[in-house]
């Protein structure tokens, strides 16, 4: 019997690798994933030693292929997390460990960069979005600035799922969705910017190449296809960003429909057909995951990450023993609303609907007659109502909002689902694939790298509505009277966060 065709994406995300492979229908044939740890060496830093990222990737891909007897791979396609910097030598040697997208120490240099272009208006007509402080640019300032030595070792920079693309096939390449969050490249042209290059201290030359994203960037090296039992010479597409591609993974590419993510992050992104006019520079325009397509979003920093923190901080409390499940069934046995109890999800300052590098997270309205069940929902509540925040800044941009598709970790919770729909009272539909997350999407673009469908359009065909849940009216009502409220919250905070950052710098002993 011949071996039939399949496809593998991979997802290096923040805190998991997760490799799939898909058939040529969209099934998930094989799975695997492994986590790693997350560093904060101070507040607002956050680093990962891109070793531990190679490491995971080997062992998910061993895992992977070991279940593809009868199979035969024909491309691989990348996802990750995007904006970090993986900052390399002249002999592709890891000067320092990665910064992070969530990483906010360069915000004063976001600044300076803004102000060397000319002011707001001018980087926007060069790059069509802000210098925010999670963006990979201000990072390279920062290392001039912090750690000369190491800047002027530097000779490429990559981003983290393109790290993965060098071991595999020796290769310095990106594609035009995650060079596009770097805040360096001209997302209107598909190409860096050398302006911006420029100003941070980089040439042309120590850009990798880009490629669109179902493009061949190369083929896979003997000694890694030997480890894997893969061909040597298999292609390795370009793939995409993973905040673009979740929204690939849910079949938004086209007009019409908005994709909410609850992953770590919380994205909300929509698909255009001609790259959007940024004016203000509050949502992040980026190429694309097809030559004709451009994609709009707006990233908060915080999301299942909060309800995360919320599960860290209570174990130890309940010896050790407290589980997501426990605590949603907490939230769902509370009231609506939390009797009044809000929480501000800034855990780690946050881009939007804020742009916030000092932002931080904060329960209001906290009683005596409030408790663990109380704290979760409005954790799960606060972290919605930014997220219907970012859906008020497409809807005053043109972009149709009133139909959602879901996915991310925290959306397997039918509470997660059920709130979304209630907090943004619009209907939440799930679809096929997107809980695989960007690897889905990785996969589809391996496809179509290898010729098995001829385009996005027709690789989406595979995605499939599963579910739509509705708001509940009584509910709804509720969360459009505490929304105008959720609101003020930051601006009315906004020079208290200010201090208490620069409060936080000050180390005195116990």
């Amino acid at each position: 019997m011949s071996s039939r065709p399949c496809f593998i994406g991979v997802d290096l995300g923040t805190s998991t690798c997760k490799t799939l492979a898909l058939d040529a229908e969209g099934g998930v044939v094989a799975r695997a994933s492994i986590d790693y740890p997350l560093v904060t060496p101070r507040p607002g830093w956050a680093e990962q030693d891109p070793q531990l990222w190679w490491q995971a990737t080997v062992e998910t891909m061993r895992q992977v292929t070991a279940r593809l007897e009868g199979w035969q791979v024909q491309a691989i396609g990348l996802t990750g997390q995007m904006h970090g910097l993986v900052p390399l030598d002249a002999e592709d040697g890891v000067i320092r460990p990665a910064m992070l997208w969530c990483d906010q120490r360069a915000a004063p240099q976001c600044e300076t960069i803004t102000e060397r272009v000319g002011g707001l208006d001018a980087l926007l007509a060069l790059s069509n979005n802000r210098m925010l402080p999670g963006f990979t640019g201000g990072k390279f300032l920062w290392m001039a600035e912090q750690e000369p030595d190491a800047f002027a070792r530097l000779r490429c920079f990559l981003n983290p799922k393109d790290y993965l693309r060098l071991r595999m096939t020796g290769v310095h390449a990106t594609d035009v969705s995650d060079a596009s969050g770097t805040g360096l490249f001209d997302v209107r042209r598909r190409r860096w910017s050398p302006e911006l290059l420029a100003v941070v201290g980089l040439g042309q030359a120590q850009a990798p190449a880009v490629f669109e994203s179902s493009e061949v960037t190369a083929g896979l090296s003997t000694e890694v296809a030997r480890l894997w039992g893969l061909p040597a010479g298999l292609p390795v597409v370009a793939g995409g960003g993973d905040a673009v591609m979740q929204t690939t993974s849910q079949g938004v590419v086209r007009p019409g429909s908005i994709g909410v993510t609850i992953g770590t992050a919380g994205i909300v992104g929509g698909a255009a057909y001609a790259c959007p006019d940024n004016r203000d520079g509050l949502l992040q325009v980026s190429c694309g995951n097809a030559p004709d397509r451009w994609h709009v979003m707006g990233v908060s920093l915080n999301a299942g990450g909060s309800f995360q923190w919320l599960k860290e901080t209570l174990a130890p409390l309940a010896g050790g023993d407290l589980s997501f499940d426990r605590l949603a069934a907490l939230a769902e046995s509370t009231p609506a609303g939390a009797e009044g109890l809000l929480f501000l999800p800034y855990l780690m300052g946050e881009r939007c609907p804020d742009i916030a590098a000092d932002g931080r997270g904060a329960w209001i309205g906290l009683t005596r007659a409030h408790g663990i069940g109380h704290m979760s929902r409005a954790v799960m509540e606060g972290v919605l109502f930014n997220m219907r925040a970012i859906l008020d800044l497409f809807a005053r941009s043109g972009l149709d909002c009133e139909r959602l598709r879901a996915s991310g970790g925290a959306t397997a919770s039918p509470l997660w689902l059920q709130l979304l729909a209630d907090v943004t009272g619009r209907p939440v539909a799930t679809v096929s694939g997107a809980s695989e997350g960007g690897a889905f999407g990785a996969a589809l673009l391996a496809g179509i790298g290898a010729g098995r469908w001829a385009s996005l359009d027709e690789a989406v065909g595979v995605v499939a509505q599963t579910r739509q849940i509705e708001p509940d009216p009584a509910r709804a009502d509720l969360y459009d009277a505490m929304h105008p409220v959720y609101k003020t919250l930051y601006p009315a905070m906004e020079a208290t966060f200010g201090k208490i950052a620069a409060l936080a710098d000050r180390k005195v002993r116990p």
